[in-house]
C-alpha cells in the first residue's frame, strides 16, 4: 500500500469516524425519544421496517449513481440526508411519532446512500492481505464513538432535563455531519466503472455453486439478530433504568469493553482464524443472551452487553471480511463490485425485515416482558445459523487468499 493510499485510507476513516459519532449521539436516544411519545413496541418496529425498506432501495437504485458517476457525492449526500432527517426531528418534535413511516424512509435512505459509498470506496483502497487490519481499524473507531457519544448525549438530557436536552444533542449530530461532509472533501475522487447491472444480485444468486449462495444466507442470519437488536435493546435499558444517563453509561461501559475487543483483533486477528473465531464468536454471542433469562434489568442487560461486545468481533470480522473478499476474487468480480454491494445489503435488509416482521407478530399477541425475552432468546441464535452456512466458504477462503484482490 502506497502512502497516498495510505492517507486515503485513514481520512476515510476520520471521515466514518465523525459520521459514527454524530450517528450515535443522537441515535442511541432517537427511539427513547419516540418511546416518550408513544410507547409502543410495534410502532417502533414498523419505524426500522421503513428504514430497512428505504436502505435496500436506496442500494439497489443508488448503485448505478455510485458505479457510473461520481460515488464521492453519493456519500456527501448520505452525510446531508441524515442532518436533514433530525431537522424535521427538531421541527416536528412530539408529532414525529405520526409520521414513522416518511421519517424511517428519509433515516434509511440517508444510511443507504451513505454505507454504499463509504463501503465501494473502502473495498477499492484496501485489499485481502490488509482488510481484516482495517476492519479492526472500524470497529475501534466505533467503539471509540459508542464511548463518547452516549455518555455526553445522556448527560446533556438529564443535565436539560428532557426535550431541551433532546434538541441540544440532535444540534450537536448535525454539527458533526456538517464536519464530516467538509472532511470528505478531502477524499479523491474514485475511478467510475462500467455500465451498472440492474439484475446481476439476483443473477449472481441463480448462478450453481456461485459462493455467493451461502454468503447471502449467512448475512441473512446476521440480519435477523440486527434488526430487532438495533433498537430493542436500548429501549430495554432505558425501560429497566428509566434514565438516559443510564442508557449512556451502559453505552459507555460497552463500547469501551468493545473498544479492547477490536483493538486485540486488529493487532492479532488473521484470517486464517476466521472459520474457527467466527464459531466461537457465533456461540458466546447466543450465550450471553441467557443472561436475560435470569431476569431482565439493568444489571442482567449490562452483563448481556459486556459479552456481547467481547466476543463481537470474532463473528463481526470474519462476516465483513469474507463477503469482501468473494468481491475480489477474480478481475471480473471486482468490476461488478458495486452490484455484490449492492447483493451484500440486500441479504442484510432480507433478514432485519424477516426479524422485525417476526418481532411485530410476536407483539401483536402479547406484548409481557417474557414474550420479549423469549424472542430476544431466538433470535439471539441467528449468528450459529451463519456460521453452519458460511463454514465451508471460510475454509476456501483461507487457502485462496493470496490471490483475493
Amino acid at each position: 500500500m502506497t502512502s497516498s493510499v495510505r492517507r486515503q485510507a485513514a481520512l476515510l476513516l476520520a471521515v466514518g469516524g465523525l459520521y459514527l459519532l454524530a450517528t450515535v449521539l443522537a441515535g442511541t436516544f432517537l427511539n427513547v425519544y419516540l418511546w416518550k411519545s408513544r410507547q409502543n413496541f410495534a410502532m417502533l418496529g414498523w419505524f426500522t421496517v421503513a428504514q430497512q425498506i428505504a436502505v435496500g432501495l436506496s442500494f439497489w437504485l443508488g448503485g448505478k449513481w455510485v458505479k457510473e458517476h461520481n460515488k464521492m457525492n453519493a456519500l456527501r449526500l448520505g452525510i446531508a440526508v441524515s442532518g436533514f432527517f433530525y431537522l424535521l426531528v427538531l421541527w416536528l418534535r412530539g408529532d414525529a411519532v405520526h409520521y414513522i413511516w416518511p421519517l424511517g424512509g428519509i433515516l434509511g435512505l440517508s444510511i443507504g446512500l451513505y454505507w454504499l459509498a463509504f463501503n465501494i470506496v473502502f473495498f477499492e483502497i484496501t485489499d485481502a492481505a490488509n482488510r481484516d487490519f482495517f476492519n479492526g481499524w472500524m470497529g475501534l473507531l466505533g467503539s471509540l464513538t459508542g464511548i463518547v457519544g452516549p455518555w455526553v448525549s445522556g448527560w446533556l438530557i438529564s443535565f436539560w432535563h428532557g426535550d431541551r436536552g433532546y434538541r441540544i444533542v440532535f444540534i450537536l449530530s448535525l454539527c458533526i455531519y456538517g464536519a464530516a461532509a467538509l472532511l470528505s472533501f478531502g477524499l479523491q475522487q474514485r475511478p467510475r466503472g462500467g455500465a451498472y447491472l440492474w439484475l446481476e444480485p439476483w443473477n449472481e444468486l441463480r448462478r450453481k455453486g456461485s459462493p455467493w449462495r451461502p454468503a447471502a444466507a449467512a448475512l441473512m442470519f446476521q440480519g435477523i439478530r440486527e434488526g430487532v437488536f438495533s433498537f430493542l435493546l436500548g429501549l430495554l435499558v432505558y425501560i429497566a433504568a428509566q434514565q438516559e444517563s443510564k442508557l449512556g453509561q451502559y453505552a459507555l461501559i460497552t463500547s469501551a469493553v468493545s473498544l479492547i475487543s477490536y483493538y486485540a483483533a486488529g493487532k492479532w486477528y488473521k484470517p486464517r482464524a476466521r472459520r474457527r473465531s467466527m464459531l466461537a464468536g457465533s456461540l458466546l454471542l447466543t450465550g450471553f443472551v441467557l443472561s436475560l433469562l435470569w431476569k431482565v434489568n439493568y444489571t442482567t442487560l449490562l452483563v448481556m452487553g459486556i459479552g456481547t461486545s467481547l466476543c463481537i468481533p470474532l463473528y463481526m470480522l470474519p462476516m465483513l471480511s469474507t463477503t469482501f473478499d468473494l468481491m475480489g476474487v477474480s478481475e471480473e468480480s471486482a468490476g461488478k463490485r458495486v452490484e455484490l454491494m449492492v447483493l451484500r445489503e440486500l441479504s442484510l435488509m432480507s433478514g432485519r425485515l424477516l426479524g422485525l416482521l417476526i418481532f411485530i407478530a410476536v407483539l401483536s399477541q402479547s406484548q409481557s416482558l417474557r414474550t420479549i425475552t423469549l424472542l430476544v432468546l431466538v433470535l439471539g441464535a441467528a449468528p450459529v445459523g451463519s456460521w453452519v452456512v458460511l463454514r465451508r466458504v471460510l475454509e476456501y477462503n483461507v487457502h485462496k487468499n493470496n490471490n483475493i484482490i
